[in-house]
């Protein structure tokens, strides 16, 4: 064969390539899956549009339905659970720890259990990480992990409320805060909880926002109720998102959530209210749990507050000892003094 001819024939075969590659990219969406064609399906326009209200917020009055807090439990139980088998979007993956953004997504996360959820029980506090992470794949929201827990932060609305209400400031309990970075790291390395699968909502089951009859809801866990997107975008096929590989935490302006005027900021913090076991009125510098029944020390009273000497401590024990004893005898009758006696 002449060498004419062997070009002929390597110039046809490279058309022919190039014409098959070009085909192939051209059909790619009848090429590919059936999931992954769902997957591309995007939320319809009304809801679109609803996104930046359908927050966890319950001060956004304007997504609730004016209802008191037993109507609202009735009329939760009243949405019907979807039926079928619960999607799972699978373990969350996508962030390596040798990764110099994972201590930054880590805290973000642990923000939101412990922010949101830190008195729910573990498998809410999961799930909560779990709806955090399942955002962070779907197209509706940002691809870092601050990014969605962060969403609306500097807004009148967020999508996580502790961002945007002043809860920020309250620096958080040790114990809860350390349970709470822990289930955040075990959510990154892939932990899933089966029965809110693809949830990227949730709700205290003591209010009823307008948007809990759009969604299909899928579990309650404690008292927060998960819901996914209906349709296709609620679909496990949506989760397609990679993380962005980085992460940045916004530095929140604490100040915004202060009243310019200190004293009318220390008399609605502090109003003059009964306490059990508080005796004096309240200081906007007190810092205790609001379950703490202790109060501060009242200074009017002629008692003061001491740590004994433990030198003196077996003393005094034996002093204590010695006078109950006496009282004690002191209350014997006289007629079993006298049969002792005889």
């Amino acid at each position: 064969m002449s060498k004419a001819a062997v070009t002929r024939i390597r110039r046809a075969w490279g058309y022919a390539f190039l014409v098959a590659t070009s085909f192939l990219i051209g059909t790619s969406s009848l090429l590919m899956p059936q999931d992954k064609a769902i997957a591309m399906a995007k939320l319809a326009p009304e809801m679109q549009a609803d996104l930046a209200d359908m927050t966890t917020s319950t001060e956004a009055e304007s997504t609730l339905v004016e209802i008191d807090e037993g109507g609202a439990l009735a009329r939760n139980l009243a949405i019907p659970t979807l039926a079928g088998r619960i999607e799972r979007a699978g373990g969350f993956s996508g962030i390596p720890m040798s990764s110099r953004h994972y201590g930054t997504a880590s805290e973000c996360l642990a923000q939101a259990v412990y922010y949101e959820a830190a008195l729910e029980p573990e498998q809410g506090q999961r799930a909560v990480a779990q709806v955090v992470l399942n955002r962070v794949r779907h197209p509706a929201y940002p691809n870092t992990v601050c990014g969605v827990v962060y969403q609306g932060w500097n807004q009148p609305v967020c999508q996580f409320s502790f961002t945007c209400d002043g809860a920020l400031m309250r620096a958080p309990q040790a114990n809860l805060w350390r349970q709470s970075k822990q289930i955040a790291r075990e959510a990154l390395a892939g932990r899933e909880v089966a029965e809110v699968g693809t949830a990227t909502h949730y709700h205290a089951d003591y209010v009823v926002p307008y948007w809990a009859f759009k969604m299909g809801k899928l579990a309650t866990i404690g008292r927060h109720i998960f819901y996914r997107f209906p349709g296709s975008p609620g679909r496990a096929a949506s989760f397609y998102g990679n993380w962005a590989g980085r992460e940045f935490k916004p530095q929140v302006d604490f100040a915004r959530f202060l009243a310019d005027d200190t004293e009318e900021r220390v008399a609605r913090v502090a109003e003059p209210t009964y306490i059990p076991g508080l005796t004096v009125v309240p200081d906007v510098t007190d810092r205790h749990a609001k379950a703490d029944v202790g109060g501060r020390i009242d200074t009017t009273k002629t008692w003061r507050l001491t740590i004994p000497d433990p030198v003196e401590a077996s003393a005094g024990y034996r002093n204590t000892l010695s006078s109950q004893g006496a009282l004690i005898a002191d209350e014997v009758a006289p007629a079993e003094v006298s049969e002792q006696e005889q």
